[in-house]
């Protein structure tokens, strides 16, 4: 009989003929990992990827336990990466706790990773927005909110949920009072691509952004680029 570590081993992890990534020139990529990142999303876009903007982020709380779970990147502009959610939800509590994630982005059928890691700051009002512009469906759902709480029975979900549309839908102002949004700002970012016959490659952009944050300084900080080994 076939042991579930042999299914596992036997399984494709990429497709073939995957081109990989050839970095001759560091200096010849964008200065900023967001450049690149956009670049790399355009692509993923092109080939058709279902949801290339779903990402796991990855916490952890005042004990150390490490938490993670897959959401949905709202932009990325020079200030970092965005997402959103409940402020008292378990990622709320958790970045409450230690403002410090990280956020991995896998483009299978393309062959690339990308991770983005660093602080991480709320925005209320930036959240306020997020959520009025999410479907009426999306809205009901954050509206409802008790995130990760113990649940008696799906149905008394459903009934809240059903409530909780009727009044996104009579009210297209309302905002779930504990809705949020943040923005990671990257201290690194690294870039990971493998190819057929061509093995892996490895960039990571850094940045010194706690030293000009304590220095005072408002502007972005300089990023370094560097290769690493697979």
């Amino acid at each position: 009989m076939t042991t579930f570590r042999e299914r596992l081993r036997d399984l494709p992890v990429f497709p073939e003929d995957l081109p990989g990534w050839e970095v001759a020139d560091l200096d010849a990529l964008p200065a900023t990992p967001h450049e690149l990142f956009v670049a790399w999303f355009d692509d993923a876009v092109d080939a058709g990827l279902l949801a290339p903007h779903a990402a796991t982020l990855s916490t952890t709380d005042a004990a150390g336990r490490v938490h993670a779970r897959t959401l949905i990147c709202k932009e990325v502009t020079d200030d970092g990466w965005w997402f959103a959610g409940h402020a008292d939800s378990p990622k709320g509590r958790d970045l409450e706790s230690n403002p410090h994630a990280a956020l991995t982005f896998f483009w299978r059928e393309l062959g690339r990773q990308v991770r983005v890691s660093g602080p991480v700051t709320p925005d209320a009002e930036a959240g306020a927005a997020d959520f009025r512009a999410r479907p009426d469906a999306s809205r009901a759902a954050g509206l409802v909110g008790r995130q990760s709480e113990p649940l008696g029975s799906l149905a008394e979900h459903r009934a809240a949920w059903a409530d909780a549309l009727e009044r996104v839908r009579a009210e297209p102002a309302l905002v779930a009072p504990t809705w949020t949004a943040w923005v990671l700002a990257p201290t690194e970012v690294e870039f990971w691509a493998t190819g057929t016959g061509t093995g892996q490659t490895r960039v990571r952009y850094r940045t010194d952004l706690a030293a000009s944050l304590e220095a005072g300084d408002r502007t972005p900080a300089p990023w370094t680029k560097e290769l690493l080994w697979p």
